[in-house]
């Protein structure tokens, strides 16, 4: 039976080189220059530190930035709560969305029957696999779902016609 899945991972080689990006001009920029500004990974949290919120917050549009030219959809980022640091500085993690969580995966199912199509959906762990007779039928969930905004970036994977 022909089938697809819809997923949420991110394309972490593109994340790693938006990061580089990021370090590079937020090193080399004269208006960073004295603020320390930071930007580390830590597994699936990007952290930004700077010794005021003005340079966090252009920092993190750095950020954005770069990931957008590495085509990474910035719903593939959440931005955390800025918070004080020691010495007077300021950090904010920024988490990279891996997965589908439960109640996304429901909301894509329900969404998908109530579309009308013949197809049939299985929510496997953090991810959706929808399943039909045609590949019409597949090809119009996969077109409904790219229109409807779920607040994830989702990816469609696994097309067996």
């Amino acid at each position: 039976m022909p089938s697809f899945d819809i997923v949420s991972k991110p394309n972490w080689p593109e994340i790693d080189n938006a990061l580089n990006q990021a370090q590079k001009e937020i090193a080399q920029r004269f208006d960073f220059k004295d603020t320390e500004t930071e930007v580390s990974q830590d597994h699936t949290t990007i952290e930004l530190r700077s010794s005021t919120e003005d340079r966090l917050k252009a920092a993190l549009q750095v950020l954005k930035e770069k990931a957008i030219k590495r085509n990474i959809p910035l719903k593939a980022l959440s931005d955390g709560q800025i918070h004080p640091a020691a010495k007077g500085h300021v950090r904010q993690a920024i988490t990279v969305i891996t997965g589908i969580s439960e109640e996304k995966t429901k909301e894509i199912t329900k969404f998908i029957k109530a579309s009308g199509l013949k197809v049939q959906t299985q929510i496997q762990g953090d991810q959706v696999r929808v399943l039909g007779k045609s590949k019409d039928d597949l090809q119009g969930a996969i077109r409904a779902v790219k229109e409807h905004d779920f607040g994830l970036a989702l990816q469609f994977t696994n097309y067996r016609p």
